[in-house]
C-alpha cells in the first residue's frame, strides 16, 4: 500500500521555548545523539514510506543542516525521498497559523503524489510505531480517517489541553473530546493519524464552502458524523515533549535499559545523522555512572544520572548528577551541577554550584557563561 508522510516540524514550538529559540522543535536534540525528528522519519522509513515532506515555518535552519539530503535515512532519492515544504503556499501570502492552514499551505505537494494514503504527525512524538499496521488496519476498516491514541491517566489537577476520543466496540470513533479539564484514563490522541490522500485533499478544495480553518475542530470533532473514522491504540513506549519538565522527565527515563529497548529495538532502528568524531574519553579520576555518554565527551570528574552529547567535558573535581549537556557544553573544576539543561557551547566555570529540580530544571541558554 502506497504510503506518503507529512510531518509537521514547527506544530508546538511554544510548550519548550526555551529549546526553540534559534531552532524548531524538529530539530531538538534528545537522547545523546539523536534529535527529535530521528523518531518520526525513522518509523515512517521502517514502515515502507519512501516520500516524506516536513512543513516548516521558521528556524529551520538547523534542520536542514540535519536533514541534509536524506541519505541518513535513506531517504535520498530521484523520486520522492525527503522534501522539506516552506510555509508558503502557492496561493498564500501568509505563513500558516494552524495545523489545516499548513496543511493546505501544502495541496500542491499532496496533488503531485500518486500515493493513496497520507500518514500525518508531529516531531515531537518520541515512539517506536510500525505505520504499516496502521495503514492495514484503515484499509481494513474502510475508514477516512484513522487515528492513532493510546491509554493515558491524567491527574485531576492537570489543565493541560489535550484531545481525547471515544470509541465503540469495533474501534469506531463516536466522539472527539478537546479541552483541559481530563482527569482519569483517556484514550490521548497522538497527533499521528492515516487519511486517504484524495479524500484530504477533497477537504482542503471545499475548506471554504464548509468554514474548515481547524482539523481538530472542524474535521474531526464535526466530522465524527460524517466521515469513517476510526482509532488505533498504540501500547509502546511514548514520550510526549510538551513542556521543559517533560523532556527532562523522559530524557532521563532512557537511563532504564527497559525503557531505552523499548524505544530502540521496538518496530524497527532509530537512524540520526551520522558524525565522525573520537570516542568518549574517561579519565582516570573520571566516574561514570548509570549515564548515557556520546562521543567526543571528556570525563575526568563524576557524572551521575545525566545524560551527555557530543564534545561535553566534565573537568577534574566537577560533578554532574541528573542532568542534560548538550553538545559541547563545559563543566570546569570543581563545579556541581545537579537537575540542570544546559544548551551547547554553555560554559560553567570553576566552583560553581547549580541546581534545580525534577519538576522545574534549571535551564542555561545557549552560549552562556555562569
Amino acid at each position: 500500500m502506497k504510503t506518503l508522510g507529512i510531518v509537521f516540524s514547527n506544530i508546538h514550538d511554544k510548550d519548550v521555548n526555551e529549546l526553540t529559540t534559534t531552532r524548531t522543535l524538529a530539530s531538538v536534540p534528545f537522547g545523546g545523539r539523536f534529535r527529535l525528528i530521528d523518531f518520526v522519519l525513522s518509523n515512517m522509513v521502517n514502515s515502507g514510506i519512501y516520500n516524506v515532506g516536513i512543513i516548516t515555518k521558521y528556524n529551520y535552519q538547523s534542520l536542514m543542516e540535519h536533514l541534509g539530503s536524506g541519505k541518513s535515512w535513506d531517504l535520498s532519492r530521484k523520486r520522492g525521498g525527503l522534501v522539506l515544504l516552506p510555509p508558503y503556499g502557492r496561493e498564500s501570502s501568509a505563513v500558516y497559523s494552524s495545523r489545516f492552514e499548513a496543511i493546505s499551505n501544502s495541496a500542491y505537494y499532496l496533488r503531485e503524489a500518486s500515493e493513496d494514503y497520507v500518514v500525518m504527525s508531529d516531531c515531537d512524538n518520541v515512539c517506536n510505531i510500525d505505520f504499516s499496521e496502521v495503514v492495514a488496519y484503515h484499509v481494513r476498516k474502510h475508514a477516512d480517517i484513522t487515528v492513532v491514541y493510546r491509554k493515558k491517566e491524567i491527574p485531576e489537577n492537570e489543565t493541560k489541553m489535550r484531545t481525547s476520543v471515544v470509541i465503540d466496540e469495533d474501534g469506531k470513533v463516536k466522539r472527539v473530546v478537546t479541552g483541559n479539564k481530563h482527569h482519569g484514563t483517556i484514550n490521548a490522541f497522538t497527533n499521528m493519524l492515516v487519511i486517504n490522500r484524495q479524500f484530504l485533499l477533497s477537504i482542503i478544495d471545499n475548506a471554504e464552502e464548509l468554514g474548515y480553518k481547524s482539523f481538530s475542530r472542524d474535521v474531526l470533532i464535526r466530522g465524527v458524523n460524517e466521515y469513517n473514522i476510526y482509532g488505533y491504540e498504540y501500547t509502546g513506549y511514548f514520550a510526549s515533549i510538551d513542556s521543559m519538565p517533560n523532556y527532562y522527565k523522559h530524557s532521563l527515563q532512557l537511563l532504564d535499559k527497559e525503557t531505552r529497548d523499548q524505544l530502540f529495538r521496538g518496530a524497527g532502528a532509530i537512524y540520526t545523522k551520522v558524525r565522525d568524531s573520537a570516542p568518549c574519553r574517561i579519565a582516570e579520576s573520571g566516574k561514570v555512572k548509570n549515564s548515557l555518554i556520546a562521543d567526543g565527551c571528556v570525563i575526568e570528574g563524576e557524572v551521575e544520572n545525566s545524560i551527555l552529547f557530543r564534545g561535553a567535558k566534565v573537568k577534574k573535581g566537577a560533578k554532574v548528577v541528573g542532568s542534560v549537556l548538550f553538545n559541547n557544553v563545559v563543566i570546569e573544576e570543581n563545579s556541581y551541577v545537579n537537575c540542570v539543561i544546559a544548551e551547547k557551547d554553555v560554559r560553567v566555570l570553576q566552583n560553581r554550584t547549580l541546581s534545580g529540580h525534577e519538576t522545574r530544571p534549571y535551564f542555561l541558554p545557549k552560549d552562556t557563561i555562569v
